[in-house]
C-alpha cells in the first residue's frame, strides 16, 4: 500500500498507509473513543470539516451498512485508523469499509500511532492536520494548514428545502425540527412516536416555521460555532414567543442557551464518543454518545431563566437545561443513540408529553 503523511499543525508528522481516495486532505484534527458506530460516525453531519481519528484500533471489521448512514453521505474532511479491517464478518455487512471510502472520495491513513496521536491533541487542543503524500510541506500546503477554518458549517449541512416524514398510520403531533445538522436517527425516534416531522433549512424564517402550526419544535445537532450562528439564533428567539415546546440537542442545545443570554466556550479537545453524564435529579449516570467541541457556560445563565438537568462526570460540563416555563429543555448529548445511550430514550417520550400537555 502506499505511504503517505499525517502532518499536525504543531509539526508532528505519522507515517503510514493510505486508505480510501487517493489525495490530500485539510481538516481540523479530532479523535472519537466510540468502540462501534463508525459508520453513524462517518456520516454524522457534526465531524463537517474534520478529519476524524478512532482511538479504538480495529476498524472495519463488521463492514458497512448503508441502512445506518445518519445523512446521505459522509462528511468528515480525513479518517485515521490504527488498523483497518479487510475482511469483515457480520450479517448485515454490504461491504468494505475501505470501498466506501473510495466511493465517497475520503482520503484516509491507517497504521499510525493512534494513542500517541490522541495524547497530543488531549495536551495540545485539537488542531489543524494535513494527509498528503510528503513528510515535507512545501509553501502552498504550510499556508493551507496554517489558515484551514471550518466555514459555513451549517449551511453545508442542511437541507436546501423543507422535507416532511411520517411514520406508519395518521400522525398525532406535528413537530418543526430545524435542520442544523440532523441526524437520520433524530427523525426516526420521531415519526416512531406518532409525529409528523417537518424538516426547515437552517436558513428558514421564524414566521415560516410557526405558520405550520406545529405542536413543538426541535433544534437538531450540527458542527461548527455556535456563536456564529446569529441567524438561527435570532430566529429562535422568535419561536420561543409562541410558547411551544421546544427540545434542543447538541448544536441545537447551545443556540437555544444563547438565545437565552448565555455564553459559549470552545473545549481544549472537544467530546466526541462516548462520555458518562449524570441526571442530576434521578443522581443516575449514563454512557452517553457525544460530538460536540464547544459547550454552554451554565454560569452564564441566571437560575431564574434555567437549570442545569445533566452534567458530564468527567469534566463537570454542562450537558442538558430545563428551562424556567416547563416547556422547554436541552441536552448535549445525543439521546437517539443505540450505543451505551439507549435509556435516553425517554427525553423523546418527554418532549411528546409536553407537546400532549399543550395541545
Amino acid at each position: 500500500m502506499d505511504k503517505v503523511y499525517l502532518i499536525l499543525a504543531n509539526g508532528k508528522v505519522f507515517e503510514g498507509t493510505s486508505i480510501g481516495a487517493k489525495g490530500e486532505t485539510v481538516g481540523e484534527v479530532v479523535f472519537c473513543t466510540s468502540m462501534t458506530g463508525y459508520v453513524e460516525t462517518l456520516t454524522d453531519p457534526t465531524y463537517y470539516g474534520q478529519i476524524v481519528c478512532q482511538t479504538f484500533p480495529a476498524i472495519g471489521n463488521y463492514g458497512i451498512m448503508k441502512e445506518d448512514f445518519e445523512s446521505d453521505k459522509m462528511q468528515v474532511k480525513g479518517y485515521i485508523v490504527r488498523d483497518l479491517c479487510d475482511e469483515p464478518s457480520n450479517f448485515r455487512s454490504q461491504g468494505k469499509l475501505d470501498d466506501l471510502l473510495k466511493e465517497q472520495n475520503i482520503v484516509g491513513i491507517a497504521g499510525i500511532d493512534t494513542r500517541q496521536l490522541t495524547k497530543i491533541i488531549r495536551d495540545e487542543g485539537a488542531m489543524n492536520g494535513i494527509i498528503t503524500s510528503s513528510p515535507v510541506l512545501d509553501d502552498r500546503q504550510k499556508k493551507i494548514l496554517e489558515e484551514y477554518s471550518i466555514k459555513d458549517a451549517v449551511a453545508s449541512v442542511s437541507v436546501k428545502k423543507p422535507v416532511s416524514f411520517k411514520g406508519a398510520g395518521k400522525p398525532k403531533y406535528k413537530v418543526a425540527m430545524m435542520d442544523y445538522g440532523t441526524k437520520r436517527s433524530y427523525i426516526d425516534k420521531l415519526t416512531k412516536r406518532g409525529c409528523e416531522v417537518m424538516l426547515f433549512p437552517c436558513d428558514t424564517k421564524a414566521e415560516d416555521v410557526l405558520a405550520i402550526k406545529p405542536d413543538g419544535i426541535m433544534l437538531s445537532n450540527g458542527p461548527g460555532n455556535p456563536a456564529e450562528a446569529t441567524f438561527q439564533i435570532e430566529q429562535i428567539k422568535k419561536m420561543l414567543k409562541s410558547d411551544l415546546p421546544v427540545f434542543g440537542i447538541c448544536l441545537g442545545h447551545q443556540l437555544l442557551a444563547i438565545a437565552h443570554g448565555a455564553k459559549t466556550y470552545k473545549l481544549k479537545y472537544g467530546h466526541m464518543g462516548n462520555q458518562p453524564v449524570k441526571d442530576l435529579k434521578s443522581d443516575r449516570v449514563y454512557v452517553s454518545s457525544v460530538n460536540h467541541s464547544y459547550a454552554v457556560d451554565a454560569d452564564s445563565l441566571p437560575s431564574k431563566v434555567a437549570t442545569v438537568s445533566f452534567k458530564n462526570v468527567n469534566d463537570g460540563t454542562c450537558e442538558g437545561l430545563d428551562y424556567a416555563n416547563g416547556k422547554v429543555f436541552s441536552v448535549q448529548f445525543r439521546p437517539e443513540t443505540c450505543e451505551g445511550a439507549m435509556d435516553t430514550g425517554y427525553l423523546y417520550d418527554r418532549f411528546i408529553a409536553k407537546m400532549e400537555e399543550n395541545k
